[in-house]
């Protein structure tokens, strides 16, 4: 990670297009019937319990078996792929793309992503913090909680078996949580977001230059 960061020419790129492009894919094999249009407003999943599903985006058939797939993210469809309308696809085939407008929480999480140590989902399954350190974490604070490689940090819970994942990566303390222990991860998802002790610094300095600058836009 470098002690510098070139402020303006990565706000210059958020301020120009402050949109995360999400493309949507087939989740498994059938026959699909797109269910919006393109430029489509797209409500994501709401509510307290998240128990309000999105914007159906499209269905898609197997085996006589419907079954309708829903937005998780907010935005508008800005492309569809309607060749494949009526057409059987493969599972992970694209079907569109959302272009979902950044919060400035999201653009300060996405500009991290780019200077943190990203520790990625090694398969799609769910995952929980090691007893350890979730016991560490809830004394203290994930961003107070320091690891190096080997130790053992995460349990992946894939087929009814829980499996230890051992960290690789940068020492540090767990910056930032990009899971949700319980819900399915896809395979190279980010985990966590780890930080050098020296450089929580560098951090801070990003996360108050970048509130600053979008408090003064709004």
């Amino acid at each position: 990670m470098s002690d510098e960061i070139d402020f303006d020419e990565i706000l210059g790129k958020y301020h120009s297009d402050p949109y995360e492009y999400v493309d949507i894919f087939a989740s498994h094999t059938g026959k699909v019937r797109f269910l919006v249009e393109e430029g489509s407003s797209i409500e994501a999943v709401s509510g307290e319990w998240k128990h309000i599903p999105g914007t159906a985006l499209f269905e898609i058939t197997r085996e006589r078996n419907p079954k309708k797939v829903t937005a998780l993210t907010n935005g508008v469809v800005s492309s569809l792929c309607s060749e494949h309308e009526g057409c059987f696809v493969e599972a992970g085939e694209k079907l569109m793309t959302i272009r979902h407008p950044l919060k400035k929480k999201e653009i300060i999480e996405s500009i991290l992503k780019e200077v943190l140590f990203i520790f990625h989902a090694p398969e799609r399954a769910k995952y929980f913090f090691s007893l350890d350190v979730q016991s560490r974490i809830e004394k203290k604070s994930a961003r107070e909680v320091s690891i190096k490689p080997g130790d053992e940090i995460i349990i992946m819970s894939l087929m009814k078996r829980d499996t230890p994942v051992y960290y690789s990566g940068e020492k540090g303390v767990i910056h930032s949580v990009y899971f949700t222990p319980g819900v399915s991860v896809d395979q190279g998802a980010p985990l966590i977001g780890v930080c050098p002790a020296d450089k929580l610094p560098l951090i801070k300095k990003i996360i108050t230059r970048v509130k600053a600058d979008w408090d003064k836009k709004e």
